[in-house]
């Protein structure tokens, strides 16, 4: 079998992660299911509620995505509406008792409460109650990831994947892409090293400077690909090789 140079194997990853970077906008599919789609409909309404965007990223943190993506919902229905001028007149007291009854939102619920209260008065008294205002103009990405990052709770790495969400699904244009660093999760590690582009087991740094090396211009756009890969055919014990359009460069394949 003919060994594949690592630029072949960037190469691949980089035009399917390209071909869907360069697609039409769609709504992003959060969430799988018929009674799911009020959610969808729901964070991909940036126009009307940019804030749900920026407090479900805040609260993607030591809980599943799929549990932190729906608490911006769940805090609508329990509060009644999502209007920014609604939520911008709640004390931190009540927006704490809305994290907590009738159920608990977040593992960490208390912190989480008071992060999106400050994140809320953030947007209200340097954005003027626009959330969009942080990602809107064509700015660099590293001007959009550090206004995130200056919200209270939010690190480099969440700060990094809402940036890299709003370039790639929902088709925000920024002014370069060099600050968007791939996310090191358990999937994309997986397939870095199944593609002999790390070691076994690496550190999440080990891989973010990798695809900084492989693809300097833009090194998230191979998040998209390694992401899909992993979800779909490269598993922890199950590979689909023959289903992966990786299969004719990839070290790995069975």
């Amino acid at each position: 079998m003919k060994k594949h140079s690592e630029i072949d194997i960037k190469n691949k990853l980089v035009e399917y992660g390209e071909e869907v970077f360069n697609s039409d906008k769609q709504n992003v599919h959060y969430f799988v299911g018929e009674e799911e789609e009020e959610v969808n409909e729901f964070l991909n309404d940036l126009e009307n509620y940019p804030h749900a965007f920026l407090i479900a990223c805040l609260c993607d943190k030591q809980i599943k995505a799929e549990r932190a993506w729906k608490i911006p919902f769940k805090l609508k229905k329990r509060i009644g509406n999502f209007e920014f001028s609604n939520l911008f007149k709640l004390t931190e007291k009540q927006l704490i008792k809305y994290f907590l009854k009738p159920s608990p939102l977040h593992r960490f619920k208390n912190e989480m409460a008071k992060n999106t209260y400050s994140a809320i008065q953030r947007i209200g008294d340097k954005y003027a109650g626009d959330a969009s205002k942080i990602w809107k103009g064509i700015p660099s990405s590293a001007e959009v990831v550090y206004r995130f990052l200056e919200f209270n709770g939010m690190g480099p790495k969440i700060a990094t994947m809402a940036t890299n969400i709003l370039a790639r699904e929902l088709k925000i244009r920024f002014k370069d892409y060099y600050s968007l660093d791939i996310s090191a999760d358990s999937h994309v590690k997986r397939v870095f090293w199944r593609l002999g582009l790390v070691k076994e087991n690496p550190k999440p740094e080990e891989v973010i400077y990798k695809a900084r090396g492989l693809y300097p211009k833009y090194p998230g756009i191979l998040d998209i690909s390694c992401w899909k890969i992993g979800r779909k055919w490269c598993g922890p014990k199950e590979k689909k090789c023959d289903k992966c359009f990786m299969n004719n460069v990839c070290p790995s394949k069975v």
